[in-house]
């Protein structure tokens, strides 16, 4: 049975234990007609054994029974299966006892004289909420399992390196995940890999249980920074239709990663220090605020400190989010890490690719060392993830690295194509196929006809 579907009463399970015959007759004869499962004991004892056999899904006891109560009773069912409820049957004198088997974790009670409707509803509302928390315990544990995946991907294991920059930047972390409530500030280069530390931070402390809202604030329209951060009423402005929740709140007992800090309009700005110092959110066209528990980390690559100094970054923001800062090595501060980064993108791209990753040849590692790289740790994944597409070897060498800067380059330029003409077979066949699609429009299956090769082949090179 999928979380989706409740059980159908003909497969409810029901055990009665009553001493008074008549009772056991009554609710047993009333509940076979409403299509449920029944069996039915004089005693405790002889019902717990039987529970012990095949757990019911609900179990109605009298709260008074020889040789044990319904107290007792009510204990030995939930020690055998917390899933299963247990509903007491009680008389007027029996009101206290009945009340604190409901605080010990009885699901309800009914009174002698037996109303046999209240039964049937009674159970209906049981199988109901059982029915419920069987979808809430699904949908915890696929969020558990999206959390742990999340956090295996985010995890601090996931930065490679190990180079002096990279072992500070992990000492770092590692103190941060642990103090969850103070704000950071990663300062680096595009491509160096911020994302992903601030991921790391999240999933590594006690808020990982809870979402980490990424939010570019370089992409954000002006007149929508406002609803995207803080949320908004029906009707509070054209195109509100309903009411929406803004990342703050969305990001509720996690984290918000505000990305592009510096190009945060000035007008969120000071909102923004706002929730900041009190903690407290309020959504456009609403009257009063909402209390929010957020971690704030933020990432820039720009200086920080010029904007402030010409007016265009609040200086008192500045000091509430840069409470810690990371900064963040490029690619060619930590080269030792290149040898290390290179071999784990090929065996994450090669898997991605459902293809056997090839040796990295020394050659292949000499010009990757050689090269500069401006664009950090994104570049070289990117080196990587092309020269893999045109390896058809089981070896990577220099000759599959497109992205040499042009004083490495060995080969003149084609004036009519502006593509680089080769100087070996395997360039050659590289050199062809991207010269056809140029020609081809970028029409692959144009590009294979005029080669006369598959569109497989030219995809692999594409």
């Amino acid at each position: 049975m999928t979380a989706d579907q409740q059980k159908p009463e003909a497969s409810i399970s029901v055990i009665l234990i009553d001493d008074d015959p008549l009772v056991r007759k009554l609710i047993s004869k009333h509940l076979t007609q409403e299509g449920y499962s029944i069996e039915t004991f004089e005693n405790a004892e002889d019902g717990i054994a039987a529970f012990q056999e095949n757990n019911s899904d609900i179990v109605i006891s009298d709260i008074h029974l020889p040789n044990m109560s319904g107290l007792e009773l009510l204990t030995e069912i939930k020690k055998i299966s917390t899933a299963t409820e247990v509903i007491i049957i009680s008389g007027d004198a029996d009101k206290s006892a009945a009340i604190t088997a409901l605080h010990n974790g009885a699901f309800d009670m009914f009174e002698k004289p037996i109303d046999l409707s209240l039964i049937t509803t009674t159970i209906k509302r049981t199988v109901r909420y059982q029915d419920a928390l069987r979808k809430c315990e699904a949908l915890g544990a696929q969020v558990e399992m999206l959390s742990t995946r999340e956090s295996e991907r985010w995890n601090i294991n996931s930065f490679i390196g190990e180079s002096k920059p990279v072992k500070s930047i992990l000492d770092q972390v590692s103190k941060l995940a642990k103090n969850d409530k103070i704000s950071v500030l990663i300062r680096g280069e595009s491509g160096t890999g911020k994302e992903l530390i601030a991921h790391a931070i999240h999933y590594g402390s006690a808020r990982s249980g809870n979402p980490i809202i990424p939010v570019n604030c370089s992409a954000i329209p002006d007149d929508l920074a406002e609803s995207t951060f803080f949320g908004h009423t029906k009707g509070s402005f054209t195109g509100a239709v309903s009411d929406k929740k803004g990342c703050f709140e969305t990001a509720d007992g996690g984290t918000l990663f505000l990305d592009e800090i510096g190009d945060m309009p000035p007008a969120i700005q000071i909102k923004l220090l706002r929730v900041l110092e009190d903690e407290v959110v309020v959504p456009v066209g609403a009257n009063k605020g909402k209390k929010v528990n957020v971690r704030i980390i933020a990432a820039t690559n720009a200086n920080l400190e010029e904007r402030v100094a010409d007016g265009t970054f609040r200086e008192d923001l500045y000091f509430r989010l840069a409470r810690f800062t990371l900064k963040m090595p490029t690619l060619n501060e930590r080269r030792k890490d290149i040898p290390l980064l290179a071999d784990n993108f090929a065996e994450k791209i090669c898997h991605e690719m459902a293809m056997t990753k090839p040796k990295l040849s020394e050659d292949f590692m000499k010009a990757l060392m050689d090269m500069d790289y401006t664009g950090n740790v994104r570049q070289l994944r990117n080196v990587i993830e092309r020269s893999l597409i045109l390896c058809s070897d089981d070896e990577l060498t220099s000759e599959h690295l497109l992205d040499l800067s042009p004083k490495d380059r060995t080969f003149d330029t084609d004036q009519e194509s502006g593509l680089a003409i080769p100087e070996n077979l395997k360039e050659a066949e590289t050199w062809l196929i991207k010269r056809a699609i140029k020609n081809a429009d970028g029409n692959i299956s144009e590009a294979a006809r005029r080669l006369g090769v598959t569109r497989a082949k030219i995809y692999r090179y594409k």
